[in-house]
């Protein structure tokens, strides 16, 4: 593969497909980053963010002061030999990075050799090239150990020394046999590296039901525990269908507002509170958190004279019930209806409203010239001129 022509002349930047800021948009967890206009931002630290396949990524020391940018294919090392990676950071954020990769010691931190020379992009795809035979070779050994495991992808080092296979497992699989086999076989160093389902999700990539790109794709880098209860919170129905995302588990994007509906479900009164009026008891029904209302049924079970009140009323209601007293009505007559009923944007804009109009022009019209046509012969006498011949 070219590489030369895959480069662009852009200001002052002319390497890679990169502009300042921007990076390369054909690799997974692309960083946009904001601070590289600051004056000085590379030289306040030596330390790189280096992309490999899909979303693995390490930090790097450019102890050799080479002028990196975003883009950059290097040659970094690696144990046994060296990596061939993509510079997708520089400069302070990548310590924020670094503290997001959690590394446990300075010594996973290794160094930046070179820029890669022609001869190490050579090598580099040529291990590239043999990844999908060696993963389809590799799933097929396993079966004939009778490993309950799947081989989802493989990756080799640039040097060719090394291949990481990543594997998911139910179960904890003994596979001492299998890397003896697999070494037999394709003559590299082998890494056996586990990966959940959701990472298997980020590294594979797809579209979301939401009609964006994952989210493990695109910038996802840690992934947090997703409960049945942050759909609760949210009123959201349970559905396992509709809560499970691509890797069939729950999606992490119900993680993203649940702070939100706890904070302002903070304003509600308790569910199991009995307003009492004049006219009887109400009990909970349902609750809008976004648009601030709740519903009282007169019937525990059934929606039986539904009463739809702001937060604030119930609280005023339960206050008075305290104090032994009860209001003539769940509703207060003073509050605005329109702010308690939702506003449905669908019904303004219904798509037959201009066909309702065509009907109501094409009656009018009918009507006129039916009108015309029963025009008594008196009334033609009107329209004939004042100068007009005897007998028109």
């Amino acid at each position: 593969m070219n590489y030369d022509n895959l480069k662009y002349v852009s200001g002052s930047c002319s390497r890679g497909l990169c502009r300042k800021g921007c990076g390369r948009q054909d690799h997974q967890l692309n960083t946009y980053d904001w601070l590289a206009d600051v004056p000085g931002n590379t030289d306040s630290t030596d330390l790189v963010e280096v992309q490999f396949k899909n979303t693995r990524k390490g930090y790097y020391h450019n102890i050799n002061g080479l002028d990196l940018q975003k883009g950059d294919l290097v040659a970094v090392e690696a144990t046994p030999g060296h990596d061939i990676g993509v510079v997708t950071l520089t400069g302070q954020l990548v310590h924020l990075q670094v503290k997001k990769a959690n590394l446990k010691s300075a010594d996973d931190i290794k160094r930046v050799y070179r820029i890669a020379r022609e001869q190490d992009i050579t090598v580099w795809e040529a291990a590239k090239a043999r990844e999908h035979d060696t993963m389809i070779r590799s799933r097929q050994i396993a079966k004939d150990l009778g490993l309950q495991m799947k081989i989802g992808d493989v990756e080799y080092q640039g040097d060719g020394n090394k291949a990481i296979f990543y594997y998911i497992a139910d179960e904890r699989v003994d596979f001492r046999q299998l890397i003896k086999v697999l070494a037999e076989t394709f003559r590299v160093r082998i890494e056996m590296k586990q990966i959940g389902a959701r990472q298997e999700a980020g590294r594979i990539g797809g579209t979301g039901p939401c009609g964006r790109e994952l989210c493990c794709a695109t910038w996802m880098k840690s992934f947090s525990s997703v409960s049945t209860n942050a759909a609760r919170f949210q009123d959201i129905s349970l559905n396992p269908q509709k809560l499970a995302g691509m890797c069939a588990k729950l999606k992490c994007c119900m993680n993203y507002e649940v702070d939100t509906y706890l904070e302002a479900n903070k304003k509600f009164p308790p569910r199991d509170a009995v307003l009492q009026t004049l006219g009887g008891d109400y009990y909970f029904f349902k609750q809008d958190i976004l648009a601030g209302t709740m519903t009282y049924s007169t019937d525990k079970r059934l929606a039986a004279n539904l009463e739809t009140i702001t937060p604030m009323r119930a609280h005023e209601i339960i206050e008075m019930n305290k104090r032994g007293e009860k209001p003539a009505e769940l509703c207060d007559e003073e509050e605005d209806e329109t702010q308690r009923k939702p506003l449905d944007l669908v019904e303004s804009e219904d798509i037959t409203r201009f066909d309702k109009a065509k009907k109501k022009n094409k009656k009018k019209a009918r009507r006129n010239e039916k009108d015309s046509h029963n025009l008594p012969s008196d009334s033609l006498g009107d329209n004939v001129p004042d100068d007009a011949p005897d007998g028109v």
